[in-house]
């Protein structure tokens, strides 16, 4: 099967830096050419519980679409995503864009549509893949960016993958650049 560009949305209120950095581990393992964006705190959008923190990671894969989230699925569960005691949301890992598919695929919806209403997933796209274009807006995700208008308080924050600083300096000191 050809490679596949994907891109893929993490997120973790639970132990945040151990669960984000199990995940990375995890997709680095799954993924070629993997990238990762800077990583963002957010207040919870639609769920209950402390800060998340967020980002995007870019990669290729040759894996089909649905055998892609199921393994995603596992990397959660390994996480304690699915623990029936488990406290805040260890990871979440969702497939934003899976190439250029569009539309519904057994109940996954291609482009993810968080892409255009969430601030803590837009704006690590748009500093990740700013010239990928989102397939139904038709415009390039630093262009969605600008333009959007999600009240949603964000802020970028340090931390390190492998011995790297995924969030730079100069983003960390730095106003909303929009």
């Amino acid at each position: 099967m050809p490679l596949t560009r994907v891109l893929l949305g993490l997120g973790s209120n639970s132990r945040r830096e151990r669960n984000l950095t199990a995940g990375l581990d995890a997709l680095e393992k799954l993924l070629g050419d993997m990238r990762c964006s800077p990583v963002f705190e957010s207040l919870a959008v639609g769920y209950k519980g402390d800060h998340f923190y967020n980002l995007v990671v870019s990669g290729s894969t040759e894996l089909p679409l649905m055998e892609l989230d199921r393994r995603l699925k596992f990397i959660e569960a390994d996480n304690g995503r699915y623990a029936p005691d488990r406290k805040g949301l260890p990871l979440d890992i969702d497939v934003l864009m899976y190439g250029d598919l569009q539309g519904n695929f057994h109940g996954l919806q291609l482009p993810r549509p968080e892409t255009l209403k969430n601030a803590f997933v837009l704006w690590p796209l748009a500093l990740l893949s700013p010239d990928v274009m989102h397939p139904e807006a038709g415009r390039c995700f630093a262009e969605l960016w600008r333009e959007s208008v999600i009240e949603q308080q964000l802020w970028p924050v340090r931390f390190q993958w492998k011995g790297e600083e995924l969030t730079p300096a100069s983003l960390l000191s730095a106003a909303d650049p929009r």
